[in-house]
């Protein structure tokens, strides 16, 4: 026979001195678990949305990421003709590119912050078919002209529409500000890719990297193949997607290991304050639970009822912490990429799944800090406790 589950509210209604500590203490660890993965997953989704799934990304053999790769010409002529390639009007759509690190001064606080500058050529939009110009117009290639991010436009200083910036040993005018749906293009600057070799004094018609769009997502795998049986070709080619998510991965990682060593610590404190809560209750009603043994109810009614009262005391800090938490989305935080040792501007996505986990983790806390006093309450002498009435 199970105790009424009202006798647990108000129970929980009478001591809602200390009620409140332990929702209090579970709702900051709920949200600050929840906050933590919304940030690895805004940071992860810029990234990852910067690839596209019917986009071929191919770099040197043997490197890392874009910055210690080398497509030479001869081999960007080769790529330009596999038959995997989609073509346009204009030729096949295949998009090489140079990567440039240099230095913007930042509008709010006037100091230097690494920025990520992207030589392309025209065909650069119709290979990357997310990012599109909303203000302006896209540079003209053989022009000293640039196109930028949303967030590197609205981040840096001096950079607006018709502004002159000095990068590298020219000056640049700009001429748009584009849109990629929230991807890391959006913290970069676009330029025509051969002046961006000549300004940085490197060879033109060398590039970091090729992004190819595929006749078929399926070609992928053709590819691959023709390219390697090419003996005038040293690249490996993936998936545009999955490089993105190999290039997020390490600071994930770090922001989710940091995260998880906060959360731990609160947790600990919030299973201790919900633990002296319910040891609280059980040296409070001891009489209370000697009629209720008398009445007829066994031990492990008293068990359940006791882990019941505290699962509702952390479900109720879990849904403080997540409601705490939702003003995050869709908040733009911006931090280094260790992939690209740039600014990489994000925005914390709060998902549905996200506050599940939260609620999952508040009621574990609270699993954990209501079974000990329920099975102290359960293991309470009898008669001791009818002699006190």
């Amino acid at each position: 026979m199970a105790i009424p589950l009202v006798y647990n509210l108000e129970s929980v209604r009478a001591r809602w001195r200390t009620t409140v500590v332990a929702v209090l203490g579970i709702a900051g660890t709920v949200g600050v678990f929840v906050a933590m993965l919304a940030l690895a997953g805004g940071f992860e989704a810029a990234l990852v949305t910067s690839g596209d799934p019917g986009n071929a990304f191919i770099r040197r053999v043997g490197s890392t990421s874009e910055f210690d790769s080398v497509i030479t010409l001869e081999a960007l002529r080769a790529i330009e003709d596999s038959p995997e390639a989609a073509r346009g009007d204009a030729g096949p759509l295949v998009s090489p590119e140079v990567v440039v690190i240099t230095t913007l001064p930042l509008q709010k606080t006037g100091t230097d912050a690494n920025v990520q500058v992207r030589g392309v050529t025209p065909r650069a939009l119709d290979v990357h078919r997310g990012v599109r110009v909303t203000d302006g117009r896209f540079l003209q290639p053989g022009l000293h002209e640039m196109v930028v991010g949303r967030s590197a436009y609205q981040s840096y200083a001096g950079v607006t529409l018709g502004a002159t910036l000095p990068l590298g040993g020219a000056d640049w005018k700009v001429v748009g500000v584009m849109d990629a749906g929230g991807s890391a293009f959006e913290s970069e600057v676009w330029c025509d890719a051969n002046l961006l070799n000549t300004a940085f004094k490197r060879p033109v018609g060398v590039h970091q990297s090729v992004t190819l769009r595929l006749v078929d997502p399926e070609a992928l795998s053709l590819l691959k193949e023709r390219m390697a049986r090419d003996p005038r070709l040293e690249c490996q080619v993936e998936r545009e997607t999955e490089y993105y998510v190999k290039a997020s991965r390490m600071m994930t990682q770090l922001i989710l290991g940091l995260g998880s060593i906060v959360a731990l610590v609160m947790g600990m404190g919030a299973v201790f304050a919900a633990l002296n809560t319910m040891y609280s209750s059980v040296a409070e009603r001891t009489r209370e639970i000697a009629t209720i043994r008398a009445l007829g109810f066994g031990s492990g009614s008293v068990v359940l009822s006791f882990i019941l009262e505290a699962l509702i005391v952390s479900l109720a800090g879990g849904v403080l912490g997540c409601l705490a938490a939702l003003p995050l989305n869709g908040l733009t935080t911006a931090t280094m990429n260790f992939q690209t040792f740039s600014r990489l501007s994000f925005a914390f996505q709060v998902t549905p799944l996200l506050l599940g986990l939260g609620l999952l983790f508040a009621l574990l806390m609270g699993l954990v800090g209501g079974v000990p006093p329920a099975l102290r309450a359960a293991r309470l002498p009898l008669t001791a406790a009818l002699r006190d009435l």
